[in-house]
């Protein structure tokens, strides 16, 4: 199996999406795949991001599989504390992402320091 990301980037927001194919392509036949899925959905898209759109077009048209909370089996919260690493049920995680916009959620890519870190000792 090997793994593919696509992602789009705003100033603020990075999208991304993880793809996989039993098939091994170089970054070239990548990027054609890419472009012409691209092309196809760029107009009529209805997923929340463009880089959904083409996932799922790759998926239709290529075959790959677009990795997403869907394909998930299990969840553990790892925390550096023992008690705080535990299961989260993975039908709260498939409950938010079928619910209304408000009551979802969206994951989102924050810089932070690691001298903020609140969990270190040092």
């Amino acid at each position: 199996m090997y793994f593919y990301e696509i992602h789009e980037s705003d100033d603020e927001l990075f999208t991304d999406a993880l793809l996989a194919h039993d098939s091994e392509y170089d970054e070239q036949e990548l990027l054609e795949m890419v472009l012409e899925a691209r092309r196809s959905v760029l107009d009529s898209f209805t997923e929340d991001s463009l880089v959904e759109a083409v996932a799922k077009q790759l998926a239709r048209t290529h075959g790959f599989i677009h990795v997403d909370d869907s394909q998930l089996r299990a969840a553990v919260r790892v925390s550096a504390h023992d008690d705080e690493t535990q299961i989260t049920p993975v039908d709260e995680l498939a409950g938010a992402a079928s619910s209304s916009e408000d009551e979802g959620f969206r994951t989102l890519l924050v810089d932070v320091d690691p001298e903020d870190a609140a969990w270190r000792d040092n």
